[in-house]
């Protein structure tokens, strides 16, 4: 069992985002920016190549929803998508999970800099891009 199952399944908490019955997006604990979130298929598929290409396109196809609500809660102006597959790809968790990290106008943010929030920060700005969808 993997942190996002366990999260998926309630047993540990997350801010999730968005939901449908395959998929849950959660904004990631530890962002390499205001917004960085985390789609994820509920099957627990340890890389996208253990995965059949109609769910591949299905978990691909909810990115743009998904990172226009956060664009709009954010007032990001970009944004990028990165998704690991194996340890050696900096895949940290081995359930398939795609990033998607908002990108700002006024900040050049460093991917090995990263800032832990305060949990009353997540709780807010998860409410906010639950309400730009």
């Amino acid at each position: 069992m993997t942190l996002f199952t366990e999260i998926i399944e309630g047993k540990r908490p997350g801010y999730v985002i968005f939901e449908d019955e395959r998929h849950v997006a959660i904004l990631d604990k530890y962002p390499i920016d205001t917004g960085h979130s985390l789609v994820i298929p509920k099957k627990p598929y340890e890389k996208i190549i253990d995965m059949p290409k109609n769910e591949v396109a299905e978990l691909f196809s909810l990115v743009p929803e998904i990172a226009n609500a956060i664009l709009k809660a954010t007032g990001a102006v970009a944004f990028s998508i990165a998704q690991n597959n194996g340890k050696e790809a900096k895949q940290i968790i081995p359930h398939v999970h795609i990033h998607i990290i908002p990108r700002y106008a006024d900040k050049a943010t460093m991917w090995t800099k990263r800032e832990i929030p305060a949990d009353d920060e997540l709780s807010n700005l998860q409410q906010k891009i639950k309400d730009s969808f």
